[in-house]
């Protein structure tokens, strides 16, 4: 699923509108409807105040109140008044109610903003996707009126005040409750720095001619469940462990052996042929009695790199001598992709000369203020994304953003995860995902869909595990126990 920006989502309705055709107030009433049935399915008891401004956005608003009219429901109706007439599709909807009712009411300066009781349901279709300005002065303080009486809101499309693909910290933006949003994610509804301001999100399928998508360049692509499953390599049945490749994992320190532990059994548990663990010598006993499966070479020993398919390194190394002098061998000796993780990026960030180094397509699992300490602090979360498909292109390789809705920035574009929930904000989830992801490059993915692939199984088996775990009580442990019903879960 494509994500499109301001000026796309308005040349899709355009190329609607001319290859249906259809007229584009007609195209509103589509839209209109799917959101009327929203609100007659969930507030039809309820006093429903609508807030319209003048663009396109309010007239879905208004649209949406003769219909909901038609059913037998009575809104009440507020224009924002700013001395435009409104577009031609406003007008339009506007005369069509003024034949149902009176009940409108427009807004012209503070002192006539309207009462809202705390039993109200308010719908806000004031500015939609095409805003391109922050909100002042009348409208300013009208979202500050609405967001003060702390009621259900619906946001029609977007959050009014939001943009859809640029940060709008710092700006009078609607609290919504719900966001009924029209055909496709945007960008802003994936942005943490957002959260609390969207509230739950439906897409709502208005009938927009799905031959567009083929027609454009999306920088960003929301991973589905169809594009994940055709990445998936079924193994033959007269396969070997030879077959699957064989992982070395650089990790754990005394006091962090268990970010090893983790990392090792999430490796073994995604399918790598044999695996590998450099630890410290007087570690190797925790890990045959944790995971006998796994094999271990001791850290002051000369290592042969090439000898293995996929290695990661990183989770619970430490940022002392040792583990800069284990990355630097790393960077020196071994020229495949690598998986970097946890205190190996936190070394690069020590020592920028080393990210210089990295083979290509190696791929980078920071969180963000690991990715921070690597580009710099940034304005926003937006800016964040941009520096992180820049450092993909820079450097050839891949970004694993790590979040809610973690990104995989590859060639400079954008690939966003939707499985995974809350449960996974806890130590340890992000060595899982480390193990997954080397042993799926040991397996002979490449780069990029070895890391898709891995996040989307690291948070869909998260997301399995909380229909019998909640989240507050979810370990890393319990993620890597629900792997294999991830992996059912894509065969086809």
């Amino acid at each position: 699923m494509k994500l499109l920006n301001a000026r796309q989502i308005h040349d899709w309705d355009a190329f609607t509108i001319a290859s249906e055709p259809v007229a584009s107030i007609d195209l509103m009433e589509r839209a209109a409807r799917k959101c009327a049935e929203f609100i007659t399915d969930n507030y039809a008891d309820a006093c429903i105040k609508i807030f319209c401004a003048k663009g396109n956005n309010g007239g879905d608003g208004l649209a949406i109140a003769r219909q909901l009219i038609e059913q037998g429901i009575n809104p009440v109706i507020f224009i924002l008044e700013l001395g435009a007439m409104g577009t031609p599709d406003f007008q339009a909807n506007l005369h069509r109610l003024h034949q149902l009712t009176t009940d409108i009411h427009f807004i012209q300066a503070n002192s006539f903003f309207p009462e809202i009781n705390k039993e109200d349901i308010v719908i806000d279709a004031l500015y939609g996707s095409g805003l391109n300005r922050p909100l002042q002065q009348l409208s300013e303080a009208l979202v500050h009126h609405i967001n003060d009486a702390k009621v259900t809101v619906v946001a029609i499309d977007v959050p009014s005040g939001m943009f859809i693909d640029k940060s709008s910290k710092g700006n009078a933006v609607i609290r919504a409750t719900h966001t009924l949003t029209f055909q496709t994610l945007k960008l802003c509804l994936l942005a943490a720095e957002n959260e609390g301001l969207f509230g739950t999100v439906t897409i709502l399928d208005i009938g927009l001619d799905p031959k567009f998508s083929s027609t454009v360049e999306a920088k960003f692509t929301i991973a589905v469940h169809a594009d994940i499953a055709g990445t998936y390599k079924p193994r033959k049945a007269f396969a070997h462990k030879g077959s699957f490749g064989h992982s070395l994992l650089i990790a754990g320190n005394p006091g962090k052996m268990g970010a090893a532990l983790l990392a090792a059994k999430a490796c073994a548990c995604t399918g790598t042929g044999l695996l590998t663990l450099s630890l410290p010598e007087n570690s190797m006993a925790v890990l045959h009695s944790y995971l006998p499966e796994a094999m271990t070479v001791p850290r002051h020993e000369k290592t042969d790199y090439q000898k293995y398919t996929a290695v990661g390194i990183g989770p619970g190394l430490g940022t002392n001598d040792d583990g800069k002098m284990l990355l630097q061998l790393l960077l020196h000796h071994y020229n495949r992709p690598v998986v970097f993780d946890a205190d190996a990026l936190n070394i690069m960030a020590l020592e920028p000369g080393m990210l210089q180094k990295i083979p290509a397509g190696s791929i980078l699992t920071p969180h963000p203020k690991e990715f921070d300490r690597l580009a710099g602090e940034p304005a926003d979360e937006f800016e964040r994304i941009d520096r992180a498909l820049a450092m993909s292109q820079q450097f050839n390789c891949i970004v694993v953003l790590k979040g809610h809705h973690t990104l995989i920035a590859h060639n400079g574009r954008g690939w966003f995860n939707i499985t995974g929930n809350a449960g996974l904000a806890k130590g340890g989830s992000g060595d899982v995902l480390t193990g997954m992801i080397t042993a799926l490059l040991a397996q002979g993915y490449n780069s990029f869909d070895a890391a898709l692939l891995g996040v989307y199984l690291h948070g869909l088996a998260a997301d399995i595990a909380s229909k019998s775990i909640a989240m507050e009580a979810m370990l890393a442990g319990d993620v890597i126990g629900h792997i294999s019903d991830a992996f059912f879960s894509i065969q086809v």
